[in-house]
């Protein structure tokens, strides 16, 4: 669901498809195990027992290995973003050091690299933006480093040195940054994880079947906290749209001091 195929689709649509399976296979399990009930011994309905919650315990398990994955590359993205605002802003610092008109060049630009930065995030998925800015960020890259080598040939101090060092961790980090943006939790696990959801949501249909009777209300409450939870390790591992969005706060933080200062 996450990445490839499943990506392009809205995760409240891939809820809603996945609930409606896991009710499916619940009233599918219940209808089986409701023709073969007067044939299954104790013995039988023991081992039916067994295997639920077994399959059940299986599910758990990957729902706990999932979600820990994707919170742990929501993370890394959301301390991405302040390594590189504080990149940004101590190469900011040190410009402050170059000869002119490299100063007031590299102000400028970095200036417009925080806010394409911004619009990457506010474009959401939309593919055309987002290569246009990704151009845009490159040709701002290749010119602060223009700059930087400018100002190293006019003046060979140590404090030109601590900036290029200094802009090369920020040109970094956004590699390093668009790299885990598309890292996603590999989409054979969602639908492993989806598999076993249904499978299982049909094993609890199948005993109720076989006992005659079943809490429909309990069995909907499982099938939804089940969905539920698939949900939000799909919003978790995207970092561009859905309702748990990376915080752009410290990137928005250095928009307004650059705005204020000046070369």
């Amino acid at each position: 669901m996450a990445g490839g195929f499943f990506y392009s689709f809205n995760e409240w649509v891939i809820f809603a498809v996945l609930l409606g399976l896991l009710f499916l296979a619940t009233e599918i399990g219940f209808l089986l195990g409701g023709r073969v009930q007067k044939g299954v011994h104790e013995h039988a309905r023991s081992e039916i027992t067994t295997i639920q919650a077994a399959a059940l315990g299986l599910l758990a398990l990957l729902l706990g290995f999932s979600l820990s994955m994707s919170i742990s590359r929501f993370d890394a993205r959301r301390q991405l973003v302040l390594e590189e605002a504080n990149a940004i802003g101590t190469t900011l610092l040190r410009a402050q050091f170059l000869p002119e008109p490299q100063r007031a060049e590299v102000f400028d630009r970095l200036r417009r690299y925080v806010d394409v930065q911004l619009e990457s995030y506010q474009a959401n998925i939309d593919q055309v933006m987002l290569h246009q800015l990704s151009n845009e960020m490159d040709k701002l890259q290749s010119e602060l480093w223009s700059s930087a080598v400018a100002a190293g040939e006019k003046d060979s101090r140590a404090t030109i040195g601590l900036f290029l060092q200094s802009l090369n961790e920020m040109i970094n980090l956004h590699s390093k940054r668009m790299t885990a943006l598309q890292n996603h939790v590999p989409e054979s696990i969602f639908i492993l994880l989806d598999l076993i959801a249904i499978l299982s949501m049909m094993l609890v249909g199948y005993g109720c079947g076989i006992g005659a009777r079943r809490n429909l209300l309990l069995t909907m409450t499982v099938g939804f906290v089940i969905a539920s939870v698939i949900l939000l390790v799909v919003d978790l591992d995207r970092p561009q749209r859905g309702m748990l969005r990376v915080s752009q706060q410290s990137m928005l933080e250095l928009q307004r001091s650059l705005k204020k200062s000046g070369p």
